[in-house]
Formats: structure tokens, sequence, C-alpha cells
């Protein structure tokens, strides 16, 4: 694997992964710091910022930084999550150079004035509005308050109406400082890129960032409860989960085989038993949802109000006869469509730079693909089910729901009938 790593003297790590057969590139600095380093009173200042640095620096007006990449075909994006939040851009090889000139301006340079934010933060009512809604946004946003309550772990990522609108350039200004320094920064490039300019350009650009911050994250806490809001849309949505594990434990690689196992595509178990042969939803899955120091698995599932009862204790018998009778031929499945997802990202240069960045922020370095597919080989079903028992014995069975849910069962009863 053609990976470089090189650590400034301000902390920040620039990973590459020379692919030369390409006449593009994807460049993105990724930041360790997102939701959950929001204090009470900062929720939803991490996504405000994110659409900030786009509104000016001190050089460009917000038109002339998207102008500048448009003009030779290149794009920009964003994201914040809970973690961690990310800049990108993808453009032509010969373009890397003004995408890092950019990237670093609106990271070391925006200005914040109060006109751009102002209308932001009109533009992020309109978001948090979309999103509510959106039964499926809602659904994870009560998940979320559940399983991990008086947290900023357990508050949405949006902010409120209200948090966002009390936010001023003094109060961003302020968060940037603690959490946008060296030693939680990553810049990584994919595509056809050298390492060497990369690293030369980012030193120069980067040069007065602040080594350290001063905040760490809250340790997590998995409360687990019961959240439902009635709504007379179509559909029910319901989410129910226990207590994961985190990225660093041994049983993430094996959570996250039992996830697809349990409900990762069109022949996963609780697809087969649940859609095709009793016909109670369309649409339903398993995920593995993993942080730094805690995590959640869970299933997420919609249907009608009258099949809502049986839904939800299919879904529980299916979870508790996974620890029973999962094999060998299952396990092998999924370890391919695992593998053959993480060979695929190399064919993109964006999922390889978001690959490799989440895996310095995760675990403190590039992994060599054949190491990865080493670890997930090693997992045989006797593993898988010892994961799956180890998790189902929890008797901290946690669940959200909204829309027709009348008929939803008492999370008391729903945890009875969870018992390995």
């Amino acid at each position: 694997m053609s990976v470089s790593s090189t650590k400034l003297e301000n902390g920040m790590t620039v990973l590459s992964h020379h692919m030369p057969h390409l006449e593009s590139a994807s460049l993105g600095v990724w930041v360790k710091a997102g939701s959950r380093w929001e204090r009470p009173e900062e929720n939803g200042i991490s996504h405000l910022l994110e659409h900030m640095a786009f509104k000016g620096t001190k050089t460009r007006s917000s038109r002339q930084v998207v102008e500048e990449i448009e003009r030779v075909g290149g794009e920009l994006n964003a994201a914040t999550s809970i973690e961690h939040t990310g800049y990108f851009a993808r453009i032509l090889k010969d373009d890397v150079p003004l995408a890092t000139d950019i990237l670093s301006d609106i990271l070391c340079n925006s200005v914040f004035s109060p006109e751009e934010l102002a209308r932001e933060q009109h533009v992020i009512e309109q978001e948090i509005g979309a999103s509510l809604d959106d039964p499926h946004d809602q659904v994870f946003d009560l998940f979320q308050r559940a399983v991990f309550p008086d947290q900023a772990i357990g508050r949405p990522i949006l902010g409120t109406v209200k948090s966002v609108k009390s936010f001023g350039p003094e109060q961003i200004r302020a968060y940037m400082d603690r959490n946008y320094v060296g030693n939680r920064m990553v810049v990584c490039a994919a595509g056809n890129v050298d390492h060497g300019r990369l690293v030369e350009m980012i030193s120069e650009r980067f040069i007065h960032l602040k080594a350290e911050g001063d905040t760490k994250p809250v340790a997590a806490r998995y409360i687990g409860g019961d959240m439902r809001k009635h709504s007379d849309q179509e559909q029910a949505q319901v989410i129910l989960g226990i207590e994961g594990r985190p990225y660093n434990s041994d049983g993430f690689y094996a959570s996250q085989i039992l996830a697809s196992i349990l409900g990762g595509g069109m022949s996963s178990r609780l697809f087969q038993q649940v859609r095709e042969r009793r016909g109670l939803c369309y649409s339903i899955y398993a995920f593995n949802w993993a942080f730094a120091d805690s995590g959640v698995f869970g299933v997420s599932a919609s249907t009608g109000e009258e099949d809502v009862a049986e839904l939800v204790r299919v879904i529980l018998d299916e979870m508790l006869q996974a620890v029973k009778d999962i094999d060998d031929d299952e396990v092998l499945r999924v370890r391919n469509q695992i593998r053959a997802g993480l060979l695929m990202s190399l064919e993109s240069p964006a999922s390889r730079a978001g690959q490799l960045a989440r895996q310095q922020i995760l675990w403190g370095r590039p992994i060599e693909m054949k190491e990865t597919i080493e670890r997930i080989n090693r997992i045989d079903a006797e593993r898988v089910r010892e994961i799956a028992s180890r998790l189902f014995s929890s008797k901290n069975l946690s669940l959200a729901a909204n829309g027709p849910i009348s008929k939803l069962p008492s999370l008391e009863e729903l945890s009875d009938r969870f018992n390995v």
C-alpha cells in the first residue's frame, strides 16, 4: 500500500495514498472534533462552524471560495459528525495546490462576519426544519437522546433553532481555538498527488496553527431508555438497541459482522424473515454504531400501525436466535462482502482519503488493507455467536419510536422478551 505519513511540528498528520494512474485527487482536512466536543450551551456550533468556514476569508469572499474551485472543475464539500468534522475538495491532479490553498484559507482565515452569520443561521434553521419533517431523522434523534441522555453525544448534531441563533462570531472563534488544533487535525489526499510537495504546502499554510487544545470530550455513558413521539404519519419508525462496543474494543469487527448477518442486505436474516417471509415492512437494517469510548448495536425499521407490535417481537426473536445458530457460511458471506467493499474503496480517491483519515483519527495510524482483511478473516462463527451472546445478554434495552405507535408494546414487555 503506497501510503505516506508525515507528522508536522505543529502536531498535524499529513497522509497520502499515491495513485499515479488517476488524473484526479481528493484532498481533505479532518478535525477530531464534532458535536460531542460541544459544551451544553454550544449544541450545534460544530455544524455551524462547518457552514461558516465557506462564508468568506480575509482574502476571499464566500462567492470567490466556490468560484475558484469550480472554475477548474473541482468540488468543495464538508460534513460534521458526532466525533469529527471534515472539509474536502475533489480536483484534477494539477489543481492540488489550489485546493490546498482554499482549504487552508477557510480553516485559518475565516472572518465570520455578522452578516454572513445571520444568513447562515437562517439557512440552518431551514435545515433543522427539514430534519424535523423527516421521520427517519427524527427517530434517530430520539434514539440518541434515549441512549445518551443529558450528554453532548446524545444531542442533535444540527442543534436547535434557539441554540444556533444564539451564537456570535466570538463563540465560534472560541470553539475553534479550543478544538481546531494541530494534534487533532489530519490532512489526507488520495489520487495523483506528490506527498513531499503536499507536506511542503501544508507546512507553509498551517504554520501558525496552535499545536494543542485544552478540552477533551466527556466520557460517554450508555444509559438507555424509551422515547416515543406519537404522530399521524403513515409509518411507525422504530429503533431497538443495546450497548455496543467502541472502535478499539476486541469485539468491534465481530460486532460489524453480526450487524451484517442480522440486517446488512437482502440476504440478511432480518430482511428475509421480516420482509420476505412475513411482509411486515419495506425497509429494515441493523447497525453497529461505534464511538471512541462507547457504542450502540441496534435495528431500525418502519411499518404500518397494525404491524408494529409483531415487527418488534420478531426483531428481538431474530436477535436472540443469532446467538444459537449463526454458521460459518453466513460469516464467510459477510466477510466477503466487507472485503469486497474495502477493495472497491481503493478505486475511489474520495473514499480512500476518508478511510485513511478516519483510521488516523480513531486508531492513530493508517492501517494496511492486508492487516484489516486478516483481522476480519480471523473471525469465525463461534466468535460472532460469542459477541452476540455478550451483547444480547444486556437487560438495558433501548427504544425510540415515532408515528402511529399506540400499539407498540411497552419497553418492559420487550425487555422481558429479550432474555438470552
